[in-house]
Order: C-alpha cells, then sequence, then structure tokens
C-alpha cells in the first residue's frame, strides 16, 4: 500500500491531495456506485410501498417485500409473470384496464412520460386487492417501468368517516337554523304583532346572518356529497334568460344596499340550456354574490348568455371591482383558500364558492375560467351545453338544406 501510495505522489507531483483528501466524486469509482446500489436497494427493501419492476413486455422482473405484504405474492412465484396475474390494475369503478389505452404502463411507455398519483384497484389474488395511489416511472428505451403502488384503504375509510361526520353535523344544523330563519320572516312580516323600525332593523340582521349560516351548511353539505361520489345533476332543457332573471331578483336587494347595479345581456335568440336548474343557480348566485362583494358603490355587475359554439353556450359575470391580486390568481378555485391581500380579507367568506361553482361546471361537462385587471374588474366566464333537443332540430334542418 505505501508503495502503491509512493508512485502516486511521484506521477502527479508533491502538492497533489492524497485519496484522503480528494474531495470531487469520481465518475468511474466502482466502489460508489456499488454502495449506492446497496443503499437503494435497501430503500427498495424498507419501503411500505410496493415496487414491481416490470419490463417492455409487461412481465415482472423484480419486486420488494411490500408487494408480498400487500398482494400475496413472493418473488419466486411473481417474477417471469406477466402484470396481468401479479397487478391487474383496475379503474375505482372496478373497470380492468389491462390490455386497454387506459392501462397506466401503455401509458407510460407511449408517451415516456412518468405517471404521477394516479388511484386505482390492484391486485389478482382473491381477497388481496387494495386501493392503491400509483406512480409509474419510465426507466429508459429498453427496460420498462418501475411501478410503485401506496395502500391508501385505512386512509379512504378514515375520510370516509370523517365525511360522514361532517354530513350529519351539517344535517343536525340545518333543521334548526331553517327554523330560525322561518321564525324570523314570520316576525318581520307582522304575524305576531306590529314592529317598530328599530325592531325590524335589528331582525332583518338576525336573518341576514342566519342565511349566511344556512348557506355555509348547504356548500358543505355539497363538498361531502361531492368527495363521497353522490353528487349529480339532473338536466333539463333552461331557457337563459328565465335564469338570468330568476338570479337577479333574488339578489337584487344585496346589490342595493351595496349601491351596486345589476345588469343582464342576453344574446338574441335566447339559449336554450341543457342544465340542472338548481346547480346552474348555485353557480351563477356564487359567482354574481362574489362581484357584488367586491364592487365599490357606483359599480356595475353584469350577466351575458351568448352561444359558444354548436354544443355549449357561454355565460359570463363581469364586475367593475378590485380585480384579483396575481398572486392569488393560481388557487382561486381551491377549496377554503383565503387571500391574504388586504382588499380582498376585509371582504370576508369562507373559501367554497367558487370550488362549488367550478365542480358544477365540470359536471356538466364545460369549462370555467376568469380574466382580471387590478382595480378595474374581474370577468368570470365559463361553458355550458345547449338544449339537446335544440341541436338535434338543428342537425335535422343542416341535413335537409
Amino acid at each position: 500500500m505505501r508503495k502503491n501510495a509512493h508512485k502516486h505522489t511521484d506521477a502527479v507531483g508533491e502538492d497533489a491531495p492524497t485519496v484522503h483528501e480528494q474531495t470531487a466524486p469520481l465518475p468511474q469509482d466502482t466502489t460508489t456506485n456499488r454502495t449506492m446500489d446497496q443503499y437503494l436497494a435497501g430503500l427498495a427493501a424498507a419501503t411500505p410501498d410496493a415496487m414491481v419492476v416490470l419490463d417492455q413486455h409487461f412481465q415482472v422482473r423484480a419486486i420488494n417485500p411490500a408487494v408480498t405484504v400487500a398482494l400475496g405474492w413472493s418473488a419466486e412465484d411473481a417474477i417471469g409473470r406477466p402484470c396481468t396475474e401479479v397487478l391487474k390494475c383496475r379503474n375505482l369503478n372496478r373497470t380492468e384496464l389491462c390490455q386497454t389505452s387506459s392501462c397506466p404502463l401503455t401509458r407510460v411507455l407511449r408517451h415516456k412520460k412518468p405517471l404521477p398519483h394516479e388511484e386505482l384497484i390492484i391486485g389478482a389474488e382473491p381477497g388481496r386487492s387494495c386501493e392503491a395511489s400509483v406512480s409509474v416511472t419510465p426507466i429508459d428505451q429498453d427496460a420498462g417501468v418501475v411501478f410503485t403502488a401506496r395502500d391508501v384503504s385505512t386512509l379512504k375509510v378514515a375520510n370516509r368517516m370523517r365525511a360522514n361526520f361532517v354530513s350529519m353535523v351539517s344535517h343536525e344544523l340545518r333543521t334548526p337554523l331553517n327554523s330560525v330563519h322561518g321564525f324570523i320572516d314570520l316576525l318581520l312580516q307582522g304575524h305576531m304583532g306590529e314592529l317598530t323600525e328599530e325592531q325590524q332593523k335589528y331582525l332583518g340582521y338576525a336573518q341576514e346572518g342566519v342565511q349566511q349560516l344556512i348557506s355555509i351548511v348547504e356548500d358543505i353539505l355539497f363538498m361531502t356529497r361531492s368527495d363521497s361520489g353522490q353528487f349529480e345533476v339532473k338536466p333539463q332543457e333552461v331557457n337563459a334568460r328565465m335564469l338570468m332573471r330568476q338570479i337577479v331578483s333574488s339578489l337584487q336587494i344585496q346589490a342595493r344596499k351595496a349601491e351596486v347595479v345589476l345588469r343582464t345581456d342576453i344574446a338574441s335568440p335566447v339559449p336554450m340550456l341543457y342544465v340542472d336548474p338548481q346547480r346552474m343557480k348555485q353557480v351563477l348566485n356564487n359567482l354574481v354574490t362574489n362581484a357584488i362583494k367586491y364592487t365599490p358603490p357606483g359599480g356595475t355587475v353584469t350577466i351575458r348568455a351568448l352561444p359558444y359554439n354548436g354544443h355549449f353556450a357561454r355565460i359570463i359575470v363581469a364586475d367593475t371591482g378590485t380585480g384579483i391580486p396575481a398572486e392569488d390568481r393560481p388557487h382561486i378555485f381551491e377549496r377554503f383558500y383565503q387571500s391574504h391581500h388586504s382588499s380582498q380579507s376585509k371582504v370576508g367568506g369562507y373559501g367554497l364558492g367558487l370550488t362549488i361553482a367550478k365542480l358544477i361546471v365540470e359536471q356538466h361537462g364545460g369549462r370555467i375560467d376568469f380574466d382580471s385587471v387590478l382595480d378595474e374588474g374581474t370577468t368570470f366566464y365559463f361553458t355550458v351545453p345547449l338544449s339537446k333537443a335544440r341541436g338535434g332540430k338543428r342537425r335535422a334542418r343542416q341535413a335537409k338544406e
């Protein structure tokens, strides 16, 4: 050893660092590569996530111990088998994805891009399947992919219990709140005797507060139903002008108090929509209410409806308000998001209105987005399907022509 070290010093000079003093990594250092391989192998063996290496023919080449625990396959039995026998991927509706274009392995090998965090049901053995968050990473052109799955069954159960609890509490709150709202309404209408002007004023404040609480409870119930897959739309033919008039009528008092002018601008002929009227009122109510909140006295809020293409109409809610700060725009549809901008935080809110609007629009097959200029105003716009009957008549007329 001393002889070798002495030769190294003679070759590179007296001032060259010894092996122990070198700090730069050596690309061809096989000892370092071997140590890294051992380290990665140790990580793969210790992780609770199931890891399967598959070749380009979808055959299993390696598994880690977590696969045995989760799916019941030993390395001796799994290696060499096709993934249809070991993984048997299904979507959450339990539709098999093997040998279809929706297969995660097919998609990754076709596009040469990783697939992160897709929820699937995996496991071919009876009684050994589980819901998993799956990631698929291509290794290289020839080696195939690494399939990683994290069991989320327990997490799903916990989330379901939490959602059921929230739903139950919301239901229990809704009944007494509706009772309070009804009794206040009776008092304001004079059924329990004549009220003074001051009594009417304070009862009006109480009614507004109760109505806000009812709205919050309804929104929370909506979100829990959506998360548990119980949210559905019941579309029917709806006249766009009638829909807009109902929204303006219900929010006119709020607009007057804010000294904001509500306007409608409906294209002619009036678009006939194929939507769930109650859900679409919910979308418009959320958007218009927000627009009124963020528009200073003397401003305007305009609701427009116009054709978008042969299948969809576009609905627009435009205001002349404060606008949305640039830092808030990427998060505007996130649930419970609260702006830290002074002009936004003063208005208040609990951050569910736009999330719900987006869910409802997307459930109808449309898309929602917005444009905003600070201190000039914000325009939200979304697409909704036109009436199928109207579309059918149009296609029939075009065929005759």
